[in-house]
């Protein structure tokens, strides 16, 4: 449904009294130096609590960690209570630009302008449940707008992840997010920009860049079906066209990120050296191995799944939608025997945003043990980021992005989905 313009009108004047809303506002300027105490405090790497927990910020960074730290003069003291500290959440595939609905609906009906703040309101409830970094995968035909909210957060004008972000995805036409549902007489524009070719992907990246763009989005597979039982996966470009945009992304210094549920397009995709495959529903035992060689990420978003599955307009879709998930569920079984280097991302925007915790349930709930979601969210999304060293631990010099949850994440991963503390470079923005 479209908003009505009082909505947007409160939309844009909410934004704009944001700073004296209490429970959403960042505390004032961080103190010269601030100590974090909580009952407990997450070990990353070693996947263990350190009890109790304490954490010295100064500035944007963290100075000390552990079971104490020095208590400089001056220095603020906030004491969590019963709760655990750990790095802010990472989620590396989101979609600031969708919201629960007809997905082709609304990017048709609503302006890039009124998308753009929604954004900043999917922004602020991601950053406000935990997600302190996010990787943004496509504005869904609202273009480089991505960037202009990137830029906002960074300059402190609204509150939000850090962001990485991909602007328009990149597919062939008629491919995934062409408008091939609808009447070809009235060309609807396509949510995704068009490159049939290994000379146009090359020119389209170069354009994404320009336009602000800090990696690449590519849709390298269509529709998900099963047919006969078997999983039925048309690729959309061959692995020379993606290895001549892969070069090209690194050329410029950064990388690609692929939507694919499927083979072959998986193969061909991690055989040009991507950075992740994401969905990656079925992936064969040649591509979980060189995944596993090159540390090429899959990125599974089960709760987008769950939520289309729930959410199906007919029985007979949500029947096609579960058996697709079934076999997922069958697939990240052999994917982690395999040794698949795994990331954690939700798909977030076609289910409310700031929801997403979810995907960490749902992850474990299929197989993997708590601390090795723990790490594949921090360690590996800050690696698939661009901020390894910089995120995802609570050690010297990394940047205050902390939350505190009221429970033990290695023995109840739910405790991620209350949220009760959170602090982004510094700064406090729920308490």
């Amino acid at each position: 449904m479209r908003p009505p313009v009082c909505v947007l009108v409160a939309l844009a004047c909410s934004l704009l009294a944001w700073p004296a809303l209490q429970a959403q506002a960042p505390a004032a300027a961080p103190a010269s130096a601030t100590v974090l105490h909580a009952a407990h405090l997450l070990d990353v790497e070693r996947g263990a609590l350190v009890s109790p927990g304490e954490v010295l910020v100064r500035g944007n960074r963290i100075v000390e960690a552990g079971p104490s730290v020095a208590h400089p003069a001056g220095a603020a003291m906030l004491d969590l209570g019963q709760t655990t500290l750990l790095p802010g959440l990472i989620d590396a595939h989101v979609h600031l630009f969708l919201h629960p609905g007809a997905e082709d609906l609304q990017t048709l009906l609503e302006s890039i302008p009124q998308r753009t703040i929604l954004a900043e309101l999917a922004a602020r409830d991601d950053l406000l449940a935990g997600f302190t970094a996010e990787r943004d995968m496509g504005t869904e035909g609202a273009g480089s707008a991505d960037s202009a909210v990137r830029n906002a957060i960074d300059a402190g004008l609204i509150p939000g992840p850090r962001m990485r972000v991909s602007g328009n995805a990149i597919s062939i036409l008629g491919g995934h997010e062409d408008a091939i549902r609808f009447n070809p007489a009235e060309h609807i524009s396509s949510n995704a920009t068009y490159a049939n070719t290994a000379d146009e992907l090359v020119a389209v990246i170069r354009q994404q860049l320009k336009e602000g763009a800090d990696f690449i989005k590519i849709y390298e597979t269509g529709d998900d079906r099963i047919v006969g039982g078997k999983l039925v996966e048309p690729y959309q470009y061959t692995e020379a066209q993606l290895a001549a945009a892969v070069q090209e992304t690194a050329r410029a210094g950064t990388r690609v990120g692929v939507h694919c549920s499927g083979e072959p397009g998986a193969l061909y995709a991690v055989q040009a050296g991507v950075a992740s495959v994401d969905h990656a529903y079925q992936l064969s035992a040649e591509t979980m191995q060189i995944m596993r060689e090159k540390q090429i990420y899959a990125v599974p978003t089960f709760t987008i799944s769950e939520y289309f599955a729930d959410h199906a307009a007919t029985p007979a879709e949500a029947g096609d939608l579960r058996a697709l998930l079934a076999l997922h569920i069958a697939e990240f079984h052999k994917q982690l025997a395999a040794g698949v280097p795994f990331a954690v991302g939700s798909d977030v925007g076609p289910f409310p945003h700031g929801s997403q915790a979810r995907e960490f349930e749902l992850m474990v709930q299929y197989g993997m043990p708590p601390a090795d979601v723990l790490r594949a969210d921090l360690l590996h999304g800050a690696r698939l980021l661009g901020w390894a060293g910089s995120i995802g631990e609570l050690k010297p010099g990394f940047y205050a992005d902390l939350i505190a949850v009221p429970g033990n994440p290695l023995q109840d991963i739910s405790v991620l989905k209350r949220v009760s503390f959170v602090m982004k470079d510094g700064v406090v923005y729920r308490k």
